[in-house]
């Protein structure tokens, strides 16, 4: 269901040192990424240091060591996934926070599960369930590929909400979604407000004989970042522009630019927001959300 690592062949702008260096200096300047939302818990000054301290030090710890593959794929660390466990278990605080463990530990026990508050393999695999039953495309996959749409039918991206005015198309109900949620986002949060080319689509509708072509060029045809049978078929799966660390395009899977784009307002806004809109995630790719108000 995920898709090509590098679909825009950016070249590398820098070595991978100097990658890292010009993110770090980067997210200095931006300070700490944070997300206007209607819908977002309430985080006051001090309020994040009650709770299970013991638990937060091992969520703070785990962050950027734990080693598992969710999806897949060998990881590093589940930084790039703590604003959706954050948002799954009602929390504002950090990570690392004793609150954090505290509202982690309230979760898993709702879910019948232990932890005491730390992040562990089986709460992630959890949640991740819970993440995919969420996306109908998932559980309408299971009995066979959904048909795609009349192409036909399917309406036009305006250029002004499309990556470089690349030519699209979405069902119109989706396309309608998309523009309130965009909206929403500038209305709501000031880094997109700013910068008119976050939350710009790169990917919408593609035909399963576009993408039967791509898997078969790329010999790689049900991988983590390639699937046969996409989501992008049924008209209702975007991919936006929620940034990219230097030297990668917007979808690249690699994990430098995944942490980068969870770092980011956009990203935060979407988490916060998107679900009262009608989109969810699919966790492993940050930029890529399906519209869940119209049936496969």
């Amino acid at each position: 269901m995920s898709k090509a690592r590098r679909r825009f062949r950016f070249p590398r702008l820098a070595p991978a040192a100097a990658v890292l260096a010009a993110l770090a200096i980067g997210l200095q300047a931006l300070g700490p990424a944070t997300a206007p939302s209607r819908t977002g818990p309430d985080v006051r000054a001090g309020s994040c240091q009650a709770g299970l301290a013991d638990a937060a030090a091992r969520n703070a710890a785990s962050l950027h060591s734990l080693a598992f593959a969710p999806f897949g794929r060998p990881e590093t660390g589940w930084e790039i996934y703590a604003p959706l466990v954050g948002h799954e278990i009602g929390t504002g605080c950090e990570a690392g926070s004793p609150a954090f463990a505290r509202d982690l530990a309230a979760w898993q026990g709702a879910h019948g599960l232990g932890g005491g508050g730390v992040l562990d393999e089986a709460t992630f695999a959890a949640m991740k369930a819970l993440w995919q039953a969420r996306r109908p495309f998932v559980a309408a996959s299971r009995q066979a590929c959904p048909a795609p749409p009349d192409e036909t039918s399917l309406a036009v991206v305006p250029a002004d909400q499309s990556y470089g005015g690349k030519a699209m198309l979405l069902r119109p109900a989706a396309l309608a979604a998309y523009g309130r949620l965009l909206a929403a986002a500038r209305a709501q949060a000031p880094a997109v407000r700013a910068d008119r080319r976050l939350m710009t689509l790169f990917s919408a509708w593609r035909s399963p004989a576009y993408d039967a072509a791509r898997c078969a060029r790329d010999g790689n045809c049900q991988g983590v970042v390639r699937a046969s049978c996409s989501p992008h078929r049924t008209g209702l799966a975007i991919d936006l522009d929620l940034g990219a660390a230097p030297g990668f395009g917007p979808d690249s899977s690699d994990d430098a630019n995944r942490l980068f784009i969870t770092r980011g307002a956009a990203y935060r806004w979407m988490v916060a927001n998107a679900g009262r809109l009608g989109f969810v995630n699919y966790a492993f790719e940050p930029w890529h959300w399906e519209w869940t108000g119209e049936a496969i």
